[in-house]
């Protein structure tokens, strides 16, 4: 095996190739990536870079230095339009292939869109600089969408000023993934802090002037942003052969096809630890995620299952969140510590009769250690939970 490609210079493609030299292959790696930049961080977008506390510097995912320590043939400012899996090659956008022996893909994610112009979206360093500018304690901000990203970019926008509108079509926000007590916990914080948080609306299209809601309700805005999801980066595989369902299709050793494997957001793999199709979109997943792919393409006859405790956290005001597990479609929540009115708890989620997940609000990360170890040693519900 003489020549790997990586199509994504994203945390997950970044991870790959570093465990691939970890490992000691020493020949050739093309890392391509559709932004200019070398790879780095994206979740202080939403936080430090949007809030002006940190310079871009500060993003990159690895110095200069270490970067070409690595060796790597890398392709930045470029994306790749096909791949052919019979000649085992991947096309460029200057038309150019690239033949592999085998394949990383990492193309991440894109951000959903509205009908209209004129908004913003949250997922690129330029991004997030674009959005920054444009908030100051004059505007108003309507933000389409109360998942964790909405909510952050809210909270921000708040401490710097701005009057913040957040429409969000369910009844409570985040109730489809973190339940709906812990989903009111968190929209009580925003309405505290002076967020106007709309529910059970939805939003039509981007118009001059703000958005318009179904029914034709126009909410006033000097700028939006529309942060209600993602996509999977797969248009170039339309033709391939490879399954595609919302992401990558792969089994659980994150195998799509003979030789090519998928990592990080764009990965839609069997879990088999929650014997579950997932596709996870958080930062220490793609990292983890890379590492996996890397270390079973170099030992493809004695592959290793991916089967993580997923994890994310989120900061929200004086909130830090941090959650282990699958918690979407959770059958049962219980606070097995602290409060929910004083937003510092724990809860843990069952799904089936096993725990599933846990999340903690303004608790030390010690507190919920031990969650994730009885998530991932599939401990009985009714033995950890009271």
């Amino acid at each position: 095996m003489r020549r790997i490609v990586i199509v994504g210079a994203s945390a997950a493609g970044l991870a790959a190739a570093e465990t691939l030299r970890r490992e000691g292959y020493e020949h050739r790696i093309s890392l391509v990536g559709a932004e200019t930049l070398p790879p780095y961080d994206r979740p202080p977008l939403s936080k430090q870079i949007l809030a002006g506390d940190w310079e871009a510097d500060r993003l990159a995912l690895r110095s200069e230095e270490h970067l070409a320590d690595l060796d790597l043939d890398l392709r930045l400012g470029t994306t790749a339009t096909g791949l052919d899996l019979a000649a085992r090659e991947v096309t460029i956008q200057d038309g150019s292939r690239l033949e592999y022996d085998a394949l990383v893909i990492a193309t991440g994610v894109r951000p959903r869109r509205l009908p209209g112009e004129g908004a913003h979206v949250l997922r690129t360093l330029e991004d997030a600089i674009a959005l920054r500018e444009r908030i100051d304690p004059d505007t108003r901000l309507v933000v389409v969408g109360a998942g964790f990203l909405g909510a952050e970019a809210a909270a921000v926008a708040r401490g710097l000023g701005a009057e913040v509108t957040v429409l969000e079509p369910a009844a409570v926000p985040l109730a489809h993934a973190v339940g709906a007590e812990v989903g009111a916990v968190l929209a009580q914080a925003h309405a505290e802090n002076g967020v106007d948080l709309r529910t059970g609306v939805s939003v039509e299209a981007v118009v001059s002037g703000g958005v318009q809601l179904e029914g034709g309700e126009l909410i006033a805005a000097d700028e939006v942003l529309v942060a209600i999801g993602s996509l999977p980066n797969t248009e170039w595989l339309d033709d391939s052969g490879l399954a595609i369902d919302n992401g990558v299709v792969c089994d659980e050793y994150c195998v799509a096809a003979p030789g090519v494997y998928a990592a990080g957001d764009v990965a839609r793999w069997h879990n088999p630890l929650f014997d579950a199709s997932m596709r996870i979109e958080h930062r220490t997943n793609a990292a983890e995620q890379g590492m996996a792919v890397a270390r079973n393409l170099l030992n493809p006859d004695a592959p290793k299952p991916f089967a993580p405790v997923p994890y994310f956290w989120s900061d929200q005001y004086a909130m830090k969140i941090q959650a282990y597990g699958y918690l979407r479609g959770h059958e049962e929540i219980s606070i097995v510590e602290g409060d929910l009115a004083e937003r510092r708890f724990l809860a843990a989620y069952r799904t089936g009769d096993r725990v599933s997940g846990a999340l903690s609000v303004g608790m030390p990360p010690k507190a919920i250690r031990r969650w994730r170890q009885a998530v991932a040693g599939r401990a009985a519900w009714n033995s950890v939970a009271s």
